[in-house]
Order: structure tokens, then sequence, then C-alpha cells
């Protein structure tokens, strides 16, 4: 059996983290659901960047450009095409699970993340436009985004809060969620609202690089995970929590995201082994996929207690590292991160669309 089959038996969804026009066109997604027990996808503007460049969308930014549509409203466009598509594929896992899993997700505009009313209209609007029931917006989990998402949740649109980094960010966007379903409960709408909080894990690691000692090289994104996953717990265990769930509310799970191994001198696996663990998802690279496919080997489950998360972080403590104010950090980074991506992808776009329109 293979390891991404034994994972998805122990209770974790895998979800690939990427998106291409070819990865539907040629069957691959539709390969790797039947074969690797892939049960959802998540994007971002990264990813959209490389699989725009390639020549499998020419003819849709042709098709865009005759009907007068450029940069955003154009990029939103064929994102749709794609994760439409990508969402039809998994909506037989999302019907079977009653909506737990088969999810795909589209990140509204990075250049609104710090913009409250901003993100709740545009996260409206492409769920609207998108009319499928397993289509997450991604909300980053910044200050500004909280509200975003409470409204959002509030409103029915299924969110994936992203660029969360810490135990605390977590549980602020938790809080969110939360909030936004009692506000339906006492509404008498329906509390059933999917939801996903989105912890990204390798760039801790990569953030303290060269300046921890080598014993805790490429341990702080699993310690701080364990701390993380801890508090998860403790949360889907609450009274108030529980009080959401008897109305028929959903909990809100926690994915794993950023879990390619960037050391080379790791293991392609390393976080995938480590962060295994029932009712999570954990979203990873293509190449991730297929190196656990090939000679992935699962071991432990995480522990519920976090295990040695919290000596672990001592350990970092005492190099230097204050893990409250890295997170901040992270995020912030992340953030102008995808600004940087989501500009470089719109510029990719008009790139293209001259030189289609030379071309013609």
């Amino acid at each position: 059996m293979k390891a991404t089959q034994t994972l998805h038996d122990l209770g974790q969804s895998l979800w690939l983290d990427n998106i291409t026009r070819d990865l539907l066109n040629s069957g691959t997604l539709k390969r790797y659901i039947g074969e690797l027990s892939v049960t959802g996808l998540t994007s971002n503007p990264t990813i959209f960047d490389h699989a725009i460049k390639s020549s499998a969308y020419d003819a849709a930014i042709r098709e865009g450009l005759d009907k007068g549509k450029s940069g955003e409203s154009l990029f939103f466009d064929l994102a749709l095409d794609d994760l439409t598509r990508a969402a039809d594929l998994f909506r037989p896992v999302h019907d079977r699970t009653n909506g737990v899993d088969g999810w795909v997700s589209l990140e509204v505009s990075p250049l609104l993340a710090h913009d409250t009313a901003s993100t709740i209209a545009a996260a409206k609007k492409l769920s609207a436009r998108a009319g499928r029931p397993n289509l997450f917006i991604k909300i980053p989990g910044t200050k500004e985004g909280l509200p975003a998402i409470e409204e959002a949740i509030f409103a029915g649109v299924p969110v994936n809060v992203t660029l969360l980094f810490s135990r605390e960010q977590y549980m602020a966007a938790a809080a969110a969620y939360l909030r936004g379903i009692e506000r339906r409960i006492a509404a008498g709408l329906n509390p059933q609202v999917g939801s996903v909080a989105s912890m990204f894990i390798s760039r801790w690691d990569v953030a303290v690089a060269g300046n921890v000692p080598k014993t805790l090289d490429n341990r702080l994104g699993i310690a701080i995970a364990g701390r993380i996953y801890q508090a998860y717990l403790e949360l889907l265990s609450n009274p108030r929590w529980q009080r959401a769930y008897n109305a028929g509310a959903r909990p809100q799970r926690l994915l794993w995201a950023s879990t390619g191994t960037k050391d080379t001198k790791a293991s392609d696996v390393l976080y995938i082994k480590a962060l295994a663990a029932p009712f999570t998802v954990n979203t990873m690279p293509e190449a991730t996929l297929k190196a656990l496919a090939d000679h992935g080997e699962l071991g432990l489950i995480m522990a519920p207690d976090g295990g040695d998360c919290e000596k672990v972080l001592a350990e970092f403590a005492k190099a230097g590292i204050n893990v409250d104010s890295l997170a901040a950090q992270l995020q912030d980074e992340g953030a102008k991160s995808f600004v940087k991506s989501w500009n470089e992808l719109l510029a990719v776009i008009a790139s293209k669309s001259d030189a289609l329109k030379k071309a013609a």
C-alpha cells in the first residue's frame, strides 16, 4: 500500500498545493485523485504565476482580450475556469464526506490583505461567481483579515484562512470563524459553513537557518505545529464549540501548509511524516506528494499533547529566537511575498496579452 493511502486511512486529508491547466487537461489531477488519495487542492498567486507562463492559457487569454478583459479581471476568469473544473473533479469526494473534504481554494487579491471591507466584498463576489459548494475563498489571518473572516462565514462563504504561523494567530482565526458561526445560529441560518485554518510550517525553519545550533535545524516548524495541534484539539472539546456543533456546525479543520522540505540535506518528506494526524489536512507540493508515494514511510502520529514541542521551543528561546516576534514577522513577510507574486502574475498576464495582440 502506498504511503499516500496509509496517510489517508489514518484520517488526514491529502491536498495538492498546485493547479495548472496542464494538470487538468492531461488527466494528471484525476489520476492523483484515483491513485494517490488526493482529496482537494489549494492555489495561490505564485502557483498561478508559474502556470500562466505556459502556452496552455493562450487561447483563454485571447478570448478574454476579445471581451475587453485585462489585469485582475482576466486573471480571475482564468483562475475560476481552472478551479471550477478542479472542484467538479473533487465533487464526488465532497458529496461522499458531506462537505468535510473535496475542497479547492481561490485567494482574494493579496492587495486587499489590510483592507477589511474590500476583502469581504471580494470574497462574496468570487464565491458567487464560482457557483460551487466546494470552493474555499482564501483570506489571510492578518489583524485586518479577521473581521473579514467572521463576516464571510456569517454570509455563508466557505473560508480557507491563510498566512497563519503561531498558536496565537491560529486561535484568533478560529475565534473569528466561531463568531461567524454563532451569528448564523442566532439568526436562524444553517451553521454548516466549511473552513480550514492554514498553518505555514517550513518557513519557520528557513527563517532561523544558520542562526541556531545544528541540533535545532529543521525542528522549529514541527515544534510550532505540535503547540498548535494541542490547541486545536483543546478547541474541539471546548464547551462553546460543542454548543455550536450541537446546533449543526462543523469544526474548522486544521491544515498544514508550506510542507515541502526546503533544506536539501533533510528528508523530502520530513514535514509529512512529522505532521501525520487525524482530522487534519496536509496540502503538499506536487514533488512532495510524489516523493511520499514513491518512498515515504510513516511513523507515529502527532502527540495530542504536543509531545516535546515546549521543550524544543525552550531550546530555541535559549538560542535567542523569540517565536512571538518571529511569527508576526513571518506573517508580514508572507503578505508582502503574496503581493509581490500577485504583481508578477499581473505582469505576466500583461506581457502575454501584448504578445498575443501583436501575433494576431
